[in-house]
């Protein structure tokens, strides 16, 4: 691509790189310039216009970006996607449901490292979206580019992104109750309000005191395909009373605790085949939370292990709750803080 200031009369067929005031209007950049633009320009007193002109072998913005974004999305049904093109070389990639973007981040940066002007940004692997979010988009910042460089990006970013959907309906929630007064009703609202993001369904609220015997019991009683637990005092071990009803109701604990905060004291098992969420109390709370990162994926279908858990804490430290009973301290110093050996 040629890039540069020409004579207004040999401008026709370039691409007008700058709006242009005229008389009675303006052309905007990125205008295929004819013979009647060329008149005006003319008319207005212009004798030359910076423009951009593309070699045989290029591809002017749009078709660069269509081309691309159809590459990362082949199958936009499939993929739970679709490709909006807006122009100035632009298409966005849009979440046609509630779910997870999936990106394959390796080979996204691929596609960013073949030419600087083929860009490709998106949201964070696993975020979790709602219909019609954009979920990326793709913008070619020049007004052509190598055709070439295009079927490069192509080849290295095929089948880059796509939308992980709910696999599951229905939950069941078990609380126990350790406060006479505590009677369910917002544990139970504030967790139905998460699972509705994904179109999952609550059972109604399952109220047992806090132990094993009656946890366990109601372990086998749930109808959820996916249980949730939500303990009236916090689980602080592995052998606490939730994951000991989850064994004794014929279950297994996977994992105990997560470097997010807040949500350390998270639990993960599974009774059969159905997946078992122990919440940590700051899932009483609407605010983001490690139980929320957990509890999207399984209920998206992808696989949480023991060492996912443990890689999510780059990125955990999440806004305090206000609420938490014993928040973060700020300010505090470590002994011997400030103090020279």
């Amino acid at each position: 691509m040629k890039f540069g200031p020409v004579a207004v009369s040999e401008a026709k067929g370039a691409v007008l790189a700058h709006s242009v005031a005229l008389g009675t209007g303006r052309l905007r950049k990125g205008r295929v310039l004819d013979d009647a633009d060329l008149c005006a320009l003319q008319a207005a007193g212009y004798s030359e216009v910076t423009v951009a002109r593309l070699d045989a072998l290029d591809l002017d913005e749009d078709a660069a970006a269509i081309a691309l974004a159809q590459t990362l999305v082949p199958d936009p049904q499939a993929a739970g996607l679709s490709l909006a093109a807006v122009g100035t070389g632009r298409v966005n990639v849009v979440a046609q449901g509630p779910g997870l973007v999936r990106v394959n981040a390796a080979q996204v940066h691929a596609v960013n490292a073949v030419d600087p002007a083929i860009t490709v940004a998106t949201l964070p692997d696993q975020m979790r979206v709602e219909p019609g979010a954009m979920v990326a988009t793709v913008k070619i910042i020049s007004y052509g580019v190598a055709a070439s460089a295009v079927e490069q990006a192509r080849t290295v970013g095929r089948g880059a992104l796509r939308l992980a959907p709910p696999v599951f309906r229905r939950a069941s929630l078990i609380q126990t109750q350790v406060q006479p007064n505590d009677d369910g009703t917002k544990g139970h609202a504030v967790t139905a309000s998460r699972l509705s993001r994904l179109g999952v369904a609550l059972d109604p609220i399952c109220l047992v005191p806090h132990q094993v015997e009656a946890l366990a019991k109601a372990l086998l009683d749930a109808k959820g395909e996916v249980i949730l637990i939500l303990t009236g005092s916090a689980t602080s071990d592995l052998h606490d009373t939730a994951p000991e009803a989850l064994r004794k109701a014929g279950g297994e604990v996977v994992h105990f605790g997560m470097p997010v905060d807040p949500g350390n004291l998270l639990f993960l098992g599974h009774l059969g085949a159905r997946p078992v969420i122990g919440l940590p109390g700051c899932a009483k709370s609407p605010a983001l939370n490690g139980a929320d990162w957990v509890m999207e994926r399984i209920i998206c279908g992808q696989a949480v292990t023991a060492a996912d858990i443990m890689a999510m804490g780059v990125g955990g430290l999440l806004k305090e709750i206000p609420t938490r009973p014993r928040p973060r301290r700020v300010g505090e110093k470590l002994p011997n803080q400030g103090q020279k050996d």
